[in-house]
């Protein structure tokens, strides 16, 4: 019992380390992004009602967001070596299409890994801030930045975006625990996982993602995962804070990429 409870304790350190006291959105346009324990400080919004075809209700509901409509291989240059990751646009294609869209964009290239953390266990190391890609701009700051979208001059943000296993369309908006569904996500937070960073509000994720360092199945339902690392993990085990994203390119997959409106 005094190991299960210490178990316990320490996951929430880890969570509890990275948490907000909630969304810090300005006239910048910014928004602080972190991985963090479930914490829910406003009413979930409501899923959608699956339609007959669950592309249409995709097509209709985030037509304003691109979309993979199957997977992508993305890598990532580091300390000089490639970390692959697998994009899975088939469990999460608004989270997918996102993260592809921002590789493709060139948005990743040069920004900094702001947030790593191996103690008191190994938890996630996290990117993704446009604002480090001022190589001036401290690190321990960074954490609050969001893509800002060229054609509208505002922050992109994606819904929260969980697929329960057995389902067959995404729950969205809200953790898998408020959408009072019992069954674990498709995606779940395995070593290796790649999920977006995001507030304590559900539809606050942008630009920021992690990696995860173990197994960290407590976060599972609550945070979208849409990847895993294939290959080069024993490259992520050595990111230290300030490490940068040298490139970031699309290997394949790119013409599953479906922009907005297509």
């Amino acid at each position: 019992m005094q190991i299960r409870i210490s178990s316990w304790i320490i996951s929430g350190l880890l969570a509890g380390a990275l948490m907000l006291t909630g969304l810090l959105t300005g006239c910048t346009g910014t928004t602080q992004e972190v991985a963090q324990s479930p914490v829910e400080t406003v009413s979930p919004i409501e899923s959608p009602v699956p339609s007959s075809s669950p592309t249409e209700s995709l097509t209709s509901q985030f037509n304003n967001l691109p979309r993979l409509n199957g997977v992508a291989t993305v890598e990532l240059l580091v300390k000089g070596a490639p970390i692959t990751i697998q994009v899975d646009g088939k469990n999460a294609p608004v989270t997918a299409g996102n993260f592809v869209d921002l590789v493709n964009r060139g948005v990743y290239t040069n920004l900094a890994f702001h947030r790593v953390v191996r103690e008191p266990q190994p938890f996630v190391v996290q990117g993704g801030d446009p604002q480090g890609r001022d190589p001036n701009f401290p690190i321990d700051r960074l954490g609050t930045g969001s893509f800002i979208d060229p054609t509208t001059s505002l922050p992109r943000y994606v819904p929260l975006e969980i697929l329960p296993e057995g389902a067959t369309q995404p729950i969205y908006s809200q953790t898998l625990e408020t959408a009072q569904i019992s069954k674990p996500p498709k995606l779940r937070h395995t070593r290796g996982a790649v999920a977006m960073a995001r507030s304590n509000l559900p539809d606050s994720a942008s630009a920021q993602f992690y990696i995860t360092l173990a197994d960290l199945d407590f976060l599972d339902g609550s945070y979208a995962v849409f990847g895993y690392v294939t290959n080069g993990m024993d490259i992520v085990d050595q990111i230290q804070q300030g490490d940068r994203i040298t490139s970031a390119r699309v290997l394949s997959g790119l013409e599953n990429l479906k922009p907005p409106g297509g």
